[in-house]
């Protein structure tokens, strides 16, 4: 289906998954995944509006409301890409690209999660390889940042993986507790090092103008 909203239209292949532009019919897809529980086990993710960490069905809620708002503000200045991660068409979890004046600075960042029974095999890599290559290769950003708590291994293994550098420290709140973070930092030059060539993009130039990069 095309929708009217150009960055609905988004779409990022590789050979193991796609990422989809967050319609609601995708994201209604995707409830029974976080009505299960994506915030499980340790280490736990961060404190964040689409709230994993409240009961059903006040999360399920919570979670398409912060997507809806996140939708809604695309201006120059800041942009949020809401991606769902599908393997062999089944939604597994959501990859994000957001962008802070971004026209001005070419930076994004990224935020992911995955269903528990989806993690340990790869697929975190390569939803992060998919949306890095549609920031570089479509959108020409100039630097990746990415974040993840000091214990995350699974994060943090992935940056590392794809060519990121640590970047310093801060600290974000997990279930109101305050933790270490472990900042990271992708530049342009790095990534083409090592571009991949078997990732598709579709959708990009229509999606410029809404994100005042046209």
């Amino acid at each position: 289906m095309t929708h009217t909203y150009p960055p609905l239209n988004l779409e990022v292949r590789t050979p193991r998954l796609t990422l989809a532009g967050a319609t609601d019919e995708l994201l209604e897809r995707l409830v029974p995944v976080v009505r299960a529980g994506v915030a499980d086990v340790a280490p736990w993710p961060f404190d964040d509006p689409i709230s994993l960490y409240a009961d059903s069905p006040d999360r399920e809620w919570r979670w398409l409301r912060g997507i809806w708002a996140g939708r809604a503000r695309v201006d120059p200045s800041f942009w949020r890409l809401y991606f769902v991660v599908l393997q062999d068409g089944e939604p597994i979890g959501m990859q994000d690209l957001i962008g802070s004046d971004f026209a001005k600075f070419g930076t994004v960042s990224t935020f992911s999660w995955l269903a528990p029974g989806r993690r340990g095999r790869g697929i975190g890599a390569e939803m992060r390889a998919a949306v890095l290559h549609l920031a570089f290769a479509g959108l020409g950003a100039q630097e990746a940042t990415s974040d993840a708590f000091t214990d995350n291994n699974a994060s943090n293994r992935v940056s590392r993986a794809l060519g990121y550098e640590p970047n310093g420290t801060s600290w974000d709140t997990r279930r109101g507790e305050v933790a270490q973070i472990q900042c990271w930092r992708l530049t342009r030059d790095v990534w083409e090092r090592a571009r991949r060539d078997d990732i598709e993009l579709a959708g990009v130039r229509e999606c410029l103008p809404a994100l005042g990069l046209a």
